[in-house]
């Protein structure tokens, strides 16, 4: 064979090679997820069968101890008993997920991210990140030195309302330099609400759960504030608390209230189980006008004096991702590229961390408690 003939050989040899690589890498790409959940005691996991078959995300196994717990959704939902398991190990050796998502207690969070991360897969938890900031920096150190993703899920990053509000005060500028943000998150009550009892058991418990409202429904306001201030540490945190219901919650808040103070700017964060109707909204205040979400898909907003508000009717659809197991699989998968100041990061969940630390100091002391950079760099 001439010298030609070799060559022409070698390059079609590379080019079916690179042809194989191609189709190896869109075949991957079209396959599901596969994805573990890890506690079925957290009340969300309900909004996460109720949600439509997806074919980016294929459930391959279930961790929950409590049998009670177990029987009830194998009823609900009709699943195999070849899905259950009972320990984190025992299903990663069984079926390998690639990623894993939390629906334990918060204070379990931390054994999910020390039995997966060495083994490189990838973890979800629901809000909050950590029972508490030890926990927490010792998660992130997990994370980072095994390569894994960490994020944490929020109802509200899929609030279009949000967003939108967020761009019309903070990319476009149209209410002028932001003052003030007041967030108001909760609702009547865990357990007026008729939250599971698996679920109530350890949310009132503040052990498991880091305390009542404020670890509840604080997080939300931190989360969100802390993305519109591009991952920035407040300069202080201050925090009340009180117990306006300790017949039925004895053991820790019912209602919070958190001030952070930025340069330029301050928030007061609202958590509550008092609230008459279930809220997640924020209020925007600028220099001339306001931004007001009054829901997940409805904002108001007027930019000046002389304007009257204006009203902004989104879609009832999720946003941007139509749920959170099909965001998480986008950014295990790599096609979804998540920033460090994204509401679902590591980043960004870290400084709430750092917030609500600071605001359980400030119970302690009652006085405000002064945050450094250095603070962040712990972890």
């Amino acid at each position: 064979m001439g010298v030609k003939n070799k060559i022409a050989w070698l390059f079609l040899l590379i080019l079916i090679c690179q042809l194989g690589l191609v189709q190896a890498q869109t075949d991957n790409a079209n396959k599901p997820v596969r994805i573990g959940i890890v506690g079925l005691t957290h009340g969300h996991v309900n909004l996460l069968f109720r949600l439509k078959s997806t074919e980016q995300v294929k459930i391959v196994g279930i961790v929950e101890s409590n049998e009670e717990v177990v029987r009830k959704y194998q009823q609900r939902y009709n699943w195999p008993a070849s899905l259950i398991y009972k320990s984190i190990p025992e299903m990663l050796d069984a079926v390998k997920p690639d990623a894993v998502a939390a629906f334990n207690s918060t204070v379990e969070h931390l054994e999910v991210v020390e039995v997966c991360a060495p083994r490189g897969v990838h973890v979800m938890v629901e809000k909050p990140l950590a029972v508490n900031l030890k926990h927490a920096r010792e998660m992130a150190r997990l994370a980072k030195k095994n390569n894994i993703h960490l994020i944490t899920n929020y109802e509200t990053t899929w609030h279009a309302a949000i967003d939108r509000c967020h761009q019309m005060a903070y990319v476009r500028k149209e209410i002028g330099k932001v003052r003030k943000v007041v967030f108001h998150h909760g609702n009547f009550g865990t357990k007026e609400t008729k939250s599971p009892k698996e679920f109530i058991e350890w949310l009132t418990d503040p052990v498991k759960n880091g305390g009542g409202a404020i670890a509840d429904f604080g997080c939300y306001g931190a989360n969100i504030m802390t993305w519109m201030q591009e991952g920035r540490l407040p300069e202080s945190v201050y925090a009340e608390v009180r117990h306006f219901k300790s017949d039925l919650y004895p053991e820790v808040d019912d209602e919070a209230i958190i001030i952070l103070n930025y340069p330029d700017c301050n928030c007061i964060i609202q958590a509550s189980w008092n609230w008459a109707i279930p809220r997640k909204d924020m209020e925007l205040y600028g220099a001339s006008g306001y931004g007001i979400t009054d829901n997940s898909y409805t904002y108001r907003y007027r930019r000046s004096l002389k304007e009257k508000e204006q009203q902004v009717v989104l879609p009832n659809e999720g946003y941007p991702i139509d749920q959170p197991l099909n965001y998480f699989a986008g950014i295990v998968r790599g096609n979804i590229q998540l920033k460090e100041t994204d509401r679902a990061s590591l980043d960004n969940n870290m400084v709430v961390s750092i917030i609500l630390d600071a605001a359980q100091r400030s119970i302690q002391s009652g006085k405000k408690v002064y945050l450094r950079n250095t603070d962040r760099e712990k972890y």
